[in-house]
């Protein structure tokens, strides 16, 4: 089942490589004004790591030499630049996952393999999280046991909040989405970007994922 599964997500990914071969490059540079045509790639950071999409074949090269480009990444930058609507802006109007529109369907599987795994992963580990949002050059909020604002693109900000454990409660953990978020891309890629994003903090953080998470490889 997941080798079906990820057949299915690099099949998806590849059919988004042609896609790309077809857009207006021009457009799409004036809709995301983050991206940088160089060295035969358009380029562009997700969660503080530089991807490039080749002019060429429209495939997606990770550009820091650590690590292949996986699937959630991939599909992530090309959902963005298939969904962008013209005249996207930053509205600076804080939700959460179930008030974005038309999120609500999603909500139960956002919160078991997002939210639930954020809080379950950095359980007893705030010193660690903390750390982490520093690598990303955060800016500290003052809301939560740890509270950073991230970008998951430069178009795309994003607001995390954690409290930690202690002797009466889990730890507990939220993600805010600016309410453009679904006018620079689809909603369920709403789902897979706040899960990279734990992903990410979880790789800076050294520790290993708890709970459902259901990334893509």
């Amino acid at each position: 089942m997941a080798e079906e599964r990820t057949s299915n997500y690099i099949k998806l990914c590849d059919e988004w490589a042609e896609k790309f071969l077809q857009m207006e490059k021009k457009e799409l540079m004036n809709r995301l004004p983050e991206l940088k045509e160089e060295d035969g790639y358009l380029k562009i950071t997700h969660f503080g790591v530089p991807f490039g999409i080749r002019l060429d074949n429209g495939r997606i090269d990770r550009l820091d030499g650590r690590a292949k480009a996986n699937a959630t990444e991939m599909l992530n930058i090309y959902t963005l630049l298939g969904y962008v609507k013209e005249n996207a802006f930053f509205m600076d109007k804080w939700v959460p996952f179930a008030d974005l529109r038309n999120a609500r369907p999603f909500g139960p599987a956002y919160k078991i393999g997002v939210t639930d795994v954020f809080a379950a992963t950095f359980s007893g580990h705030a010193k660690e999280l903390e750390n982490a949002f520093e690598k990303l050059n955060g800016l500290r909020l003052p809301l939560g046991d740890v509270g950073y604002q991230i970008d998951a693109f430069s178009c795309e900000p994003m607001q995390f909040y954690f409290w930690d454990c202690d002797d009466e409660f889990e730890a507990q953990a939220n993600i805010l989405f600016d309410y453009s978020a679904t006018d620079f891309n689809h909603v369920e890629s709403a789902v897979s970007t706040a899960e990279m994003g734990v992903r990410r903090l979880a790789e800076l953080a050294g520790l290993p994922l708890k709970g459902k998470a259901f990334g893509m490889s």
